[in-house]
């Protein structure tokens, strides 16, 4: 008789405690609809229960205590989200309902512009090689896809449609190209080829030939690029109503620039520009009118060129160069500069250290003139080259052309620019750093999602 007195008192025993838990369950899910999501898949009232301590810490799940105190420490743990919310909404500040996690959705990810970036070189005679080279290095860094507008004599066409085409393709879908005669749209098409270097010229000619683009970069064979195009590209939009294009200047340094010792004709500012990078808004450039020192009234870029040069053709020592000087001589409100590290040729180290903004972030594009790249002068700028040339497209970047480069440079401290070659190295190694991330990382990552 007591044990089945004892039987029954455990069963009502039981059957309270399971009424009270399933009182307390309704009470937690059927708040006032304001539900926060926890990450774990359960919904909590806003009320706290009177038996919760303020502040508790507990696991992450307590199955063994009882439900009261389950549901209090429950409770307990959203009291610091609740008091922000009731703190916004004191304050006017409009929620938005929360929603349960498992109806949330992943984020939707960035997708880049589809616009693409156009990117042009004039090659004539032995500069096959040298073009390549430059465009490898656009490739090799670049976000987005380049249209190439390559402009080159006809016997070197079929060279450059072979080696793209040999090219893997995981680069290969990155671009597009276009070879293109030479051709003069205005003037004397043999005096403008022959003017400073083979075909250098014809870069004055591209806003009429190119019509469909609107915006254009145009670099010198011997350029590379240390960086993504990408980031040059975006100064397209710190261009202001009147900015049609963007040059970097010719020196740093007046006392021992060219234009300011020795130019007998109009140039930009005090040591005027440099044309082998520049970046132009090609439409604003057609549709602007300039002045100029020949009539009064303004003229149309393509009414402008030949008579410039048949006035100043006897003044100019660097061609194309010097007649894109005397037009933003005369219309400087037109003009954008760049700054340095974004064409840095050798005037910048073979004097000693002369661009503050290479020292402070690194060379972003480099320009090898005076044909650095072929001879020992200067062998800082001969290396970068090199390692480029020899670089495999598929080979791991720091292997293969970072750490190639570091031993490279241990044979040119005997140079000026060779004494820093933190300048060189810095821009480059974070360019490679984050190409890496982009290939490997984030690879790693999606497939690891799928």
């Amino acid at each position: 008789m007591k044990l089945y007195c004892k039987a029954v008192a455990l069963a009502l025993g039981l059957a309270g405690l399971l009424l009270l838990y399933l009182f307390v369950g309704n009470a937690a899910g059927d708040g006032d609809g304001d539900e926060l999501p926890l990450g774990t898949g359960e919904k909590e009232s806003r009320a706290p229960s009177s038996g919760a301590k303020k502040g508790a810490r507990l696991p992450p799940a307590a199955p063994f205590l009882p439900s009261t105190e389950r549901a209090a420490a429950q409770v307990s743990k959203l009291e610091p989200r609740l008091r922000l919310r009731k703190a916004a909404a004191g304050r006017g500040k409009k929620l938005a309902p929360p929603r349960r996690p498992k109806d949330q959705k992943p984020p939707t990810p960035l997708i880049s512009s589809p616009q693409w970036m156009h990117l042009a070189v004039v090659a004539c005679g032995d500069r096959l090689e040298e073009t390549l080279i430059m465009l490898k290095s656009a490739v090799l860094f670049s976000n987005r896809k380049i249209k190439f507008h390559i402009f080159a004599e006809n016997s070197l066409k079929p060279e450059f449609e072979r080696k793209l085409q040999e090219w893997p393709p995981s680069f290969t879908k990155k671009f597009e190209y276009h070879v293109y005669p030479i051709s003069f749209s205005v003037g004397n098409a043999q005096e403008w080829k022959k003017l400073f270097k083979p075909c250098a010229a014809q870069r004055l000619f591209l806003p009429m030939i190119l019509k469909d683009v609107d915006s254009l970069l145009y670099v010198d064979t011997d350029v590379l690029f240390l960086r993504p195009i990408d980031d040059i590209w975006r100064f397209l939009t710190a261009f202001n109503s009147t900015q049609l294009a963007a040059m970097a200047p010719e020196h740093e340094i007046p006392k021992i620039g060219w234009y300011s010792r020795f130019a007998r004709h109009p140039y930009y500012g005090t040591t005027g520009v440099n044309s082998g990078v520049m970046l132009m808004n090609l439409t604003r450039i057609r549709n602007a009118q300039f002045k100029n020192s020949m009539i009064p009234t303004g003229l149309t870029w393509e009414e402008m060129l030949y008579p410039l040069y048949q006035k100043y053709k006897n003044y100019i020592t660097w061609g194309d160069q010097d007649l894109l000087n005397i037009i933003f001589s005369f219309n400087p409100e037109c003009l954008y500069l760049f700054p340095c590290q974004w064409n840095y040729r050798p005037d910048h180290c073979m004097y000693g250290s002369n661009c503050k903004g290479a020292e402070e972030e690194g060379i972003s594009i480099l320009h090898g003139n005076r044909g650095v790249y072929h001879d020992d002068k200067q062998p800082t700028f001969k290396a970068l080259f090199e390692v480029i040339r020899d670089f495999s497209f598929e080979d791991n970047l720091f292997q293969s052309m970072y750490y190639p480069l570091q031993t490279k440079f241990l044979d040119t401290v005997h140079t000026l620019c060779g004494r820093i070659p933190q300048v060189f190295l810095k821009q480059i190694e974070r360019t490679m750093k984050k190409v890496y991330e982009s290939r490997v990382i984030v690879n790693i990552g999606a497939n690891f999602r799928l």
